[in-house]
């Protein structure tokens, strides 16, 4: 059976499985240098002309929506914010008919001075990250102290009305792990939708541990417990860092969420009978590979079918050879009927992908 068999319009692999959901990373660079994904120094960035113009990721985004059924495009990173065509990607994405639903994912640098712009131009909501609400613990982990202007632009996506804006952290055991519940309670106070995140194998450093890793089961009985594993980690109580109250670590009641799940990566709660709900994306110990519903395109115009694939197949390169919308349409699908049926990190013989996390988008 070949690829192109009953699969013409849409992004199908061989279990069946659709890929609705685009994910396209803007650039690999990223102005924060997070412990957990980079080091100190940053990464070899990818050359210019290696990086898809803002005119070919347009054109590759119209085939997906036009041809092959995409109806969610997320913009990522790297850091999407520091491409310099963010505004206009967006603009000419929101034009297409259909028009797919557009989203962000940023570190929140420089969110409070773009939110107004990316909104007119058609964007419907960011996720940004957050692991700490603590000053000093934030330049620690980010190797920059620029906790203020997270939270500016936080505040700033809210009130352009990239709504509802949501929260991605990431615990990691001793670091910061004690947190949870201040973070949930600053999400719940602001109107903040919160996410919380395994750490997966996707550093450039290839130094995941999966014993330091924390899990869903954890982080939810933390939630319920109110306290951290081990309450010396940190203060009894955190700050809210915009209003400066206290935000103790209470307990919450979490009940499964009603809603069905459908293909979205998180697991969802009602906190204290709802309506706030807190997810929980637990990609390593409760992996949701069956009902994947996402398809990536890597800033230097790769197709990749799973976060976590090894191969990848080039669409810049026909693209720049003269391939036409067809051509360009068959060949991602090619790419997406070789799917695998999960991605393994249980496997013995798994190997963690050569491209880090900045390099793939999230």
């Amino acid at each position: 059976m070949t690829a192109a068999r009953g699969t013409d319009g849409v992004l199908v692999d061989r279990y069946g499985r659709v890929a609705r959901d685009l994910r396209v990373s803007l650039t690999d660079k990223c102005n924060l240098r997070c412990t957990y994904c980079m080091p100190a120094e940053g990464l070899p960035w990818l050359a210019g002309p290696q990086l898809l113009s803002d005119d070919e990721i347009v054109r590759l985004v119209r085939v997906a929506v036009e041809r092959l059924g995409v109806t969610e495009v997320r913009f990522t990173g790297g850091e999407p914010l520091i491409r310099p065509g963010v505004v206009g990607i967006v603009a000419a994405v929101a034009a297409l008919e259909p028009r797919p639903r557009i989203s962000l994912t940023t570190n929140g640098l420089g969110l409070d001075r773009l939110a107004p712009a990316l909104r007119a131009a058609g964007l419907d909501r960011v996720n940004v990250s957050l692991d700490t609400l603590d000053a000093a613990r934030f330049a620690r982990l980010t190797r920059r102290d620029r906790l203020a202007d997270v939270l500016a632009g936080l505040a700033g996506a809210a009130a352009a009305g990239l709504t509802p804006v949501k929260i991605n952290s990431v615990l990691m055991r001793g670091v910061n792990d004690d947190e949870a519940p201040a973070l949930l309670r600053f999400a719940l106070a602001h109107g903040y939708e919160l996410r919380f995140i395994e750490q997966m194998p996707l550093d450039a450093q290839h130094g995941w541990d999966r014993a330091a890793m924390v899990t869903a089961d954890e982080i939810l009985a933390t939630l319920r417990a109110g306290a951290g594993p081990d309450t010396e980690v940190g203060p009894p109580t955190a700050a809210d860092p915009h209003t400066g109250a206290s935000l103790p670590r209470t307990g919450f009641d979490l009940t499964p969420d009603p809603a069905e799940r459908g293909a979205a990566p998180a697991e969802t709660w009602l906190v204290d009978g709802g309506p706030a709900r807190v997810g929980v994306i637990g990609s390593v110990t409760r992996p949701f590979c069956g009902d994947c519903d996402r398809t990536r395109l890597t800033a230097d115009g790769q197709v990749r079918a799973c976060l976590f694939a090894t191969e990848e197949s080039d669409l810049r390169g026909a693209l720049r050879a003269g391939a036409d919308d067809d051509e360009l349409a068959r060949r991602w699908r090619a790419a997406m009927w070789g799917k695998r049926a999960g991605h393994g990190i249980d496997d013995p013989t798994f190997l963690q992908p050569a491209r880090p996390m900045s390099a793939i988008g999230g």
